[in-house]
């Protein structure tokens, strides 16, 4: 299913991938995240995508003329997880406002793992 707007010269449809690879750049962008994540369905485990399955990570529902987002993400350890969820709320609403013009109705964020390194 597509978002869809209409103005007085007609429709302008945008499709959930469009709005997810938006959304996933928006979130990656947020510091303390690393990546998102995708669940394995063999072992039901979740793994880190690469930035080109970026969108695995983030479901859109579309509901009219607005979206709701889920995020699985992974995290950076030592960073404060609700800070993170909270910068991507605002910073994804801010971003997909700007680029559709269409209002975001509920982001939820599922944090799936968390990177150490060392």
């Amino acid at each position: 299913m597509s978002v869809k707007i209409e103005n007085n010269l007609g429709v302008i449809s945008i499709d959930e991938e469009v709005v997810a690879r938006v959304a996933g750049c928006a979130a990656m962008d947020c510091y303390g995240i690393v990546g998102m994540a995708a669940k394995n369905v063999k072992d039901d485990i979740f793994q880190l995508l690469k930035v080109e399955s970026l969108t695995k990570g983030i479901k859109v529902y579309v509901n009219g003329s607005s979206v709701s987002l889920d995020f699985h993400i992974i995290v950076e350890y030592g960073t404060n997880i609700s800070v993170i969820a909270d910068n991507i709320v605002n910073t994804v609403k801010f971003k997909i406002k700007e680029c559709f013009a269409i209002d975001t109705e509920k982001i939820n964020v599922f944090v799936e793992g968390i990177r150490v390194n060392g």
